[in-house]
């Protein structure tokens, strides 16, 4: 089975329609019925045009770098790219192709 892996860079900041945009992002993966997601949450980062943002502030403003990612089957993936760059506007959400080597609970199913 083809499998891909998702990466969507957001800010903590990051909001769709009032609720915190990575909450909302796991729930439309897990509705869908992607396999499992995970999002890590950045001590520093930066994007052309801003500045270092880092933990190391007072108050980093909301905007600490957040990265949600998944793996599933190919098809999977590609259903849910368009519902993905609806939510996160100009973010940058990028895809990889992945072979699993271990992990007998992975179950991609469509």
């Amino acid at each position: 089975m083809k499998t891909k892996r998702v990466s969507i860079f957001i800010n903590e900041g990051d909001t769709w329609h009032g609720r915190p945009l990575h909450l909302e992002l796991l729930e439309v993966l897990a509705r869908e019925g992607m396999a499992g997601a995970t999002v890590v949450r950045g001590v520093a980062g930066y994007t052309r045009g801003m500045g270092i943002t880092t933990t190391s502030l007072v108050d980093a403003g909301g905007q600490l770098p957040l990265i949600i990612e998944f793996i599933d089957a190919e098809d999977n993936v590609e259903r849910m790219i368009p519902v993905i760059t609806g939510m996160v506007g100009i973010r940058l959400v990028t895809t990889m192709d992945v072979d699993i080597r271990h992990g007998g609970a992975f179950s991609a199913t469509p």
